[in-house]
């Protein structure tokens, strides 16, 4: 079983039990965190996708470590005008584990 689910802009293929990086969301190291934008469950069987979310799925993880990716540098130039501009972004990441992908029993599909 497999969910396809939406945070911070960006698509996540999880399952359950896995270990996965995603835009920080607020919380501590140990906390339960649910996370309810649900774009597809296939559960072996049969594939649900929503339009855009599928109605009563959800997704819960517990939050294993807040943290920073390692620093991008972003260099900026334009050649002859003595112009250039360095920056340094370090992008704020939630590793999180899959606990459980649940979807309340729908009728008729």
């Amino acid at each position: 079983m497999y969910a396809i689910i939406e945070s911070g802009g960006k698509q996540y293929r999880i399952a359950q039990g896995e270990k996965v990086r995603i835009e920080r969301v607020p919380g501590n190291a140990d906390d339960e965190v649910s996370l309810g934008a649900v774009l597809a469950i296939d559960d072996g069987e049969r594939l649900v996708v929503g339009a855009p979310y599928v109605q009563g799925a959800s997704v819960t993880g517990k939050i294993v470590a807040q943290g920073r990716a390692r620093k991008v540098t972003v260099f900026k130039y334009k050649r002859r005008k003595d112009s250039k501009k360095k920056k340094g972004h370090r992008q704020a990441y939630t590793d999180l584990i899959i606990e459980k992908i649940e979807v309340e029993a729908q009728h008729g599909a």
